[in-house]
């Protein structure tokens, strides 16, 4: 299955689950023999530390955002340096992954962006501009299943998820506030052209969970392609930061994921 790829982008309120979810995604499709490229585009960058990535490695990273000597290799400007026309707007960045990724647990390759900076501003920053190319070299990238975890929200991504990007899992829990966050963020998935979208309701506790959910999604159903309930697990806590143990568990939280896995997978073949 080495082949064969797609790629998924992962968001939702912060604190509902989403870097536990695509860790043990990114462990049940490296499994399956499939190559997997995780992606942490998170402003709290734990996605290394739930993939299985020692602590002393993890806290080692420099994200791309802040790599300042890579960003003035590949853009010709520094960020705050006063780079005015010299800025370079397509950067050749295919490097990237070979020189900044690092090989996880599983053989999950792990590429740590950073958050996109100053992206209400649209400025033509150089951290903007990096960033920027390397989503188009991701979205170039074949053979591969890549599983972006996020921040909330994708408007700050542009154009670039459409050009690559067909599926997005928006993760919420059984609450008024992670749920205007998923339906907003579906919305504006629409608008980027990301035809499959997968909402996932982590934490779910009892049967009530799922009819408050209904009920606040009531007239937003036709933005999903897909609902997944996955029940609360108290492993979740237990193995925390590093969730790959709950593999090897009778879970009916892990149950939910690996429904989830076969959904992204049986979609993302179909449009290869």
């Amino acid at each position: 299955m080495s082949g064969q790829g797609f790629r998924v982008v992962i968001t939702g309120k912060g604190g509902v689950g989403k870097t536990t979810i695509t860790s043990l995604l990114s462990h049940l499709f490296a499994q399956r023999g499939y190559s997997v490229l995780a992606v942490d585009e998170d402003p709290q960058m734990n996605l290394p530390y739930a993939l299985g990535v020692p602590a002393e490695d993890t806290e080692l990273i420099v994200p791309l955002s802040k790599n300042l000597d890579y960003i003035e290799e590949k853009t010709g400007a520094r960020p705050d340096s006063g780079y005015g026309l010299m800025l370079s707007l397509n950067p050749d960045v295919s490097d990237v992954v070979e020189r900044f990724g690092m090989k996880g647990p599983d053989g999950v390759n792990i590429l740590v962006m950073g958050t996109v900076v100053k992206a209400a501003t649209g400025c033509l920053c150089p951290e903007n501009t990096l960033l920027d190319a390397v989503m188009r070299h991701i979205n170039l990238r074949e053979g591969e299943i890549i599983l972006m975890d996020t921040q909330a929200g994708v408007e700050h991504f542009g154009r670039a998820l459409a050009k690559g990007f067909n599926q997005a899992i928006l993760v919420a829990d059984p609450t008024f506030n992670s749920l205007q966050v998923v339906k907003h963020a579906a919305e504006l998935a629409r608008e980027l052209g990301i035809p499959d979208i997968h909402l996932v309701i982590n934490r779910v506790r009892s049967p009530g969970d799922i009819r408050k959910v209904n009920q606040l999604l009531t007239g937003f159903e036709e933005l999903f392609s897909g609902k997944y309930f996955i029940p609360y697990d108290e492993m979740m806590i237990m193995y925390d930061p590093d969730v790959r143990p709950m593999l090897s568990e009778q879970s009916e939280f892990v149950d939910g994921v690996r429904e989830l896995q076969m959904t992204l997978e049986m979609h993302g073949l179909m449009r290869n």
